[in-house]
């Protein structure tokens, strides 16, 4: 299945396309609907307010058909990535039988990252980008200055990661190096190795942690500006109905939680880029150091 293929996203989407593509396009309309739901309670909102029943009705429709999507998915999603972990496993431990025990058994883990990605991160980055584009347009309906500011928070948002990408990959590989050693570092069962084995990933961690912490601080001043502009300006600018308002501040904090979905795929995409890699690097017999790549 593999056979002259690197180990990478690319190529299990190549392999699993069928499969993969149904359980985006279940979550496409899962988000979809999501999506539409805010708008659609503000429609309740007024409608009930005027005595009226028919928008109460949509409402509960498009939140019932949600829950049957929504279900589905989950249901058809944990047997399709299962047996992309199986195979995908299955190719890792043939192409690396010369690894160290330590290093396969580390890299097997990294292997189900890669899963892991197609299975939850970027199902949630598509999500996301529905979200977004909805949010965009229905606040561009209401205003086109709150999609304006939208857009502007969003480009802020992707100017900060540009500047933490390199850092990121370069601690992730210090992290998964460390991580290799693991089982032949615990096969001694001698207490100082193992110790300063752990304070070696602890550090690595703390480094990763701290970098995460400033980064995702910058961008939530950006989203809180965001968040504070379009209240600020829904309330003092605009002529709408409590219904609307409700929609303008619900639009809003979801294009916040949307768009915090982009630096954190981002973020991830950049350990899986160091992943893959080293997946893919010449394996060295055992007790050797890998060949690296140049």
């Amino acid at each position: 299945m593999f056979i002259n293929r690197d180990l990478t996203i690319v190529t299990l989407l190549r392999l699993f396309a069928g499969r993969i593509s149904l359980t985006w396009a279940m979550i496409l309309v899962e988000t979809s609907l999501m999506a539409l739901i805010p708008l659609f309670i503000g429609f309740a909102i007024d409608g009930l307010l005027a005595q009226r029943l028919e928008e109460f009705r949509l409402l509960a429709a498009i939140m019932l058909a949600l829950i049957g999507v929504a279900v589905m998915r989950r249901i058809y999603d944990t047997r399709v990535y299962g047996t992309v972990r199986v195979e995908l496993g299955r190719e890792q431990a043939a192409r690396s039988a010369d690894l160290p025990v330590s290093a396969l058994n580390a890299r097997l883990g990294m292997g189900r990252e890669l899963v892991d990605f197609l299975e939850d991160t970027l199902p949630g980055a598509m999500a996301a980008a529905v979200q977004l584009a909805i949010a965009v347009i229905v606040l561009y309906a209401f205003a086109p200055t709150l999609a304006f500011a939208g857009g502007a928070a969003a480009l802020g948002m992707v100017l900060i990661y540009a500047l933490f990408h390199r850092r990121f990959f370069r601690l992730n590989g210090a992290l998964n190096h460390q991580t290799e050693k693991q089982v032949s570092v615990l096969e001694q069962r001698k207490a100082r190795p193992i110790a300063a084995h752990l304070m070696r990933l602890r550090r690595q961690e703390v480094r990763l942690s701290d970098t995460e912490a400033v980064l995702y601080g910058a961008i939530f001043l950006v989203l809180l500006g965001l968040i504070l502009f379009n209240l600020w300006f829904a309330a003092t600018k605009l002529v709408i109905t409590v219904g609307t308002i409700f929609s303008i501040i619900s639009y809003s904090w979801q294009f916040v939680e949307s768009a915090l979905a982009l630096p954190m795929t981002l973020q991830y995409w950049s350990r899986l880029s160091e992943i893959m890699r080293r997946l893919n690097m010449p394996a060295a017999p055992k007790g050797g150091a890998p060949v690296r790549s140049p």
